[in-house]
C-alpha cells in the first residue's frame, strides 16, 4: 500500500505548475494541428485565403508555444523541484517543442507548394493524414491529462496514439507510392514541395508516438 509520503507526492505532483504549463503547450500543439488540417482542406477546395489565415494562425500559435517553454524552462530552475523531476518535465518539453517545429514545416511547405494541379488521389491521402494527426495530437493532450491524475491510464492512451501513428505511416507509404505512380504528371518542383510537406507530416506523427511512449515510461515510474 502507498505510504502517505508518497500520495503526497503524487499530489505534489498533479499540482505542479510545470505539469500544466506542459498541458498548456499540448493545448497550443493541438490547435497548431488543427490550423494545419484546415489549411489543406482549405488547399485541397481551393479556398486561398482561409488556407492563407490558417497558416497564419498557425504561425501565431507556435510564437506563443516558444513563449510557453522558455516559461516551463524558467520554471524548472526551481530548486524545490527534485532533479529527477526538472529533467523529466525538461525532455517532455523538448519533445514537444520538436512536433510544434515539425508542424510549422510542415505549413511551411504547404505555403512553398503554391497551387498546382495534381491528381486528387494524391490530395486525399494527404487530408487522411492530416486528419489522422488531428486526433494523435488530441489523444496525446489526453495522456498528458492523466499523468497528473490517473498515471494508470497513460499506457492504454499512447496505444492509441501509437495506433494513430500506424496508420499515417501507412498513408505515408502509400503516398510514396502515388508518386512513383503519377511520377510523369509531376515536374520535379512540385514533387520536392510535396515530397517535403509530407515528411514534415509524418515526422510530427513520429514525434507524437515519440512523446506518448515517454509519457507511458513517466507514469510506469510514478505507479512502481
Amino acid at each position: 500500500m502507498a505510504t502517505r509520503k508518497l500520495l503526497l507526492w503524487f499530489e505534489k505532483r498533479r499540482r505542479s505548475k510545470t505539469l500544466s504549463l506542459a498541458q498548456q503547450q499540448i493545448a497550443l500543439a493541438m490547435s497548431t494541428v488543427e490550423e494545419l488540417d484546415m489549411a489543406i482542406r482549405a488547399f485541397s477546395d481551393g479556398r486561398r485565403d482561409e488556407m492563407e489565415d490558417a497558416v497564419t494562425r498557425l504561425f501565431a500559435d507556435e510564437v506563443e508555444l516558444d513563449k510557453l517553454r522558455r516559461a516551463v524552462l524558467e520554471e524548472l530552475v526551481d530548486k524545490k523541484l527534485p532533479a529527477t523531476y526538472r529533467e523529466d518535465l525538461k525532455r517532455l518539453i523538448h519533445h514537444l517543442d520538436e512536433f510544434a517545429d515539425q508542424v510549422k514545416d510542415s505549413a511551411r511547405s504547404l505555403k512553398i507548394l503554391g497551387w498546382p494541379q495534381f491528381p486528387k488521389e494524391i490530395m486525399a491521402q494527404y487530408l487522411k493524414m492530416s486528419e489522422d494527426l488531428v486526433v494523435a495530437v488530441k489523444m496525446l493532450g489526453d495522456c498528458i491529462e492523466a499523468l497528473g491524475t490517473m498515471p494508470f491510464q497513460v499506457g492504454k492512451l499512447a496505444e492509441q496514439v501509437n495506433f494513430q501513428e500506424d496508420r499515417i505511416d501507412e498513408e505515408y507509404l502509400k503516398t510514396k507510392m502515388l508518386f512513383m505512380k503519377y511520377g510523369g504528371e509531376l515536374d520535379p518542383a512540385m514533387l520536392m514541395a510535396l515530397r517535403d510537406l509530407l515528411d514534415f507530416m509524418e515526422q510530427a506523427s513520429d514525434t507524437c508516438a515519440r512523446t506518448a511512449d515517454y509519457l507511458r515510461t513517466l507514469a510506469a515510474s510514478e505507479i512502481r
